[in-house]
């Protein structure tokens, strides 16, 4: 298990002398798509168990366990390796058959490739990098679950590389959101801009602790919905799904903000939303004519506000994190946005947060909405959580905590 703390820095060391790589967002992909092949080489070796025809929708030669897996030292490296990778695998895995019958779990394959890259110049470096991550033993209950931490923390390390507007929600934050949100055996939860899949992990640790017979398993597994429309978090997101054990992760990607809000149906609808959508981003016309004209902002934020309404049935609720400049701008968007959330939906508790909760991000000062769809807004409860004692503000090395919100 030491080995395990220890995974990133080693990989992390290798990467350091290869000319290819360019700073850590590159680095960080690198890893990404060469760990996704080796948790999904894991996850067929439990589908072939489970079905005695199973096929992988990829061909031999590039099978993880036909070219990662080293077992004897004889493996391909060097230009040999490269060459497998640059001219054999990835333009094998872009161009996968894919079509709308593909089972979800083997179209993933494509879709996880579709925009990745090997930065990587150096075969031999190379070669080292696949078999530390090959070293790792997913099939082992104590490692893969040591493996989902280490797995935060490469997404962390991510956000720290990220680029601006993409704010990594604090484990805290999702973790305090679905507890409150009660998670029942049963329901769907859905968030629409998922990034690498933070409140899903968290709604589905909350949610398995109800989980008692196959049945609920079955629920369990089938309860999250998420769409990303960025390559790199979304393979990030899969791969995540895949070591929770979802083997069918209902993860898309695809861009919530490009369909009409009007065609959505009951089918749509889910019975809870967690999410923390993008803000600050300023939309095209093209987006907003996919509004009512009194909806239709410019800021992505109040859009995300107006699907959210749209997808939630009937006595859903709701807990989304948005910035003051939803809840006190005045634009016309905005106030017909907030005329109808307060008097279509119960707004029973709005969490205000420290400044720092994102930082060193964005100092915006944002607000956790929790809200029902049971009737209009009668009262709500308004708290503003306050630095915890000692803290000047929060930050990389002082995270927020999960009983800051006690």
């Amino acid at each position: 298990m030491g080995n395990m703390s220890n995974f990133v820095k080693r990989v992390r060391d290798i990467m350091r002398n290869d000319a290819g790589i360019n700073g850590d967002a590159q680095r960080i992909e690198q890893i990404a798509w060469i760990l996704f092949l080796k948790v999904y080489d894991a996850k067929e070796q439990d589908w072939e168990w489970d079905e005695e025809d199973y096929q992988s929708i990829i061909p031999e030669k590039c099978r993880w366990r036909n070219w990662g897996h080293d077992e004897d030292g004889k493996g391909m490296t060097g230009d040999i390796l490269l060459d497998f990778i640059n001219n054999t695998l990835f333009p094998t895995l872009k161009n996968l058959p894919v079509n709308a019958d593909t089972p979800i779990k083997k179209a993933i394959v494509q879709t996880t490739f579709a925009d990745a890259n090997n930065y990587m110049k150096d075969g031999v470096l190379l070669r080292q990098v696949i078999s530390v991550i090959d070293e790792l033993d997913l099939t082992d209950y104590e490692e893969s679950h040591a493996f989902g931490e280490i797995y935060e923390t490469i997404l962390k390390e991510l956000q720290s590389a990220g680029s601006s507007g993409e704010f990594y929600t604090p484990r805290a934050v999702t973790d305090f959101m679905a507890q409150m949100i009660k998670p029942q055996i049963g329901e769907k939860m859905a968030d629409f801009a998922c990034g690498t899949g933070g409140f899903i992990t968290s709604w589905l640790k909350e949610l398995k602790k109800k989980v008692k017979t196959t049945e609920d398993e079955e629920m369990y597994a089938n309860s999250i919905y998420g769409i990303e429309k960025k390559q790199f978090p979304y393979m990030l997101c899969i791969t995540n799904m895949l070591l929770h054990d979802l083997d069918v992760p209902q993860v898309f990607h695809d861009n919530t903000l490009l369909r009409d809000v009007l065609d959505y149906t009951e089918d749509d609808q889910v019975d809870v939303i967690l999410m923390n959508p993008p803000y600050g981003g300023s939309e095209k016309t093209e987006v907003k004519n996919h509004f009512p004209s009194d909806l239709a902002s410019s800021e992505t934020a109040d859009l995300f506000m107006s699907v959210i309404m749209y997808r939630l049935k009937e006595n859903g609720r709701a807990a989304v994190i948005l910035p003051d400049g939803f809840l006190f701008g005045t634009d016309n968007a905005k106030v017909a946005i907030k005329t109808k959330l307060f008097s279509e939906f119960n707004v029973h508790t709005i969490v205000r947060m420290p400044g720092s909760v994102f930082s060193p991000y964005t100092s915006i000062t944002t607000n956790i909405l929790f809200f029902d769809r049971n009737g209009t807004t009668k009262e709500t409860w308004f708290y503003r959580l306050d630095m915890p004692e000692g803290y000047k503000h929060f930050s990389k090395t002082k995270p927020m905590k999960l009983e800051h919100f006690a």
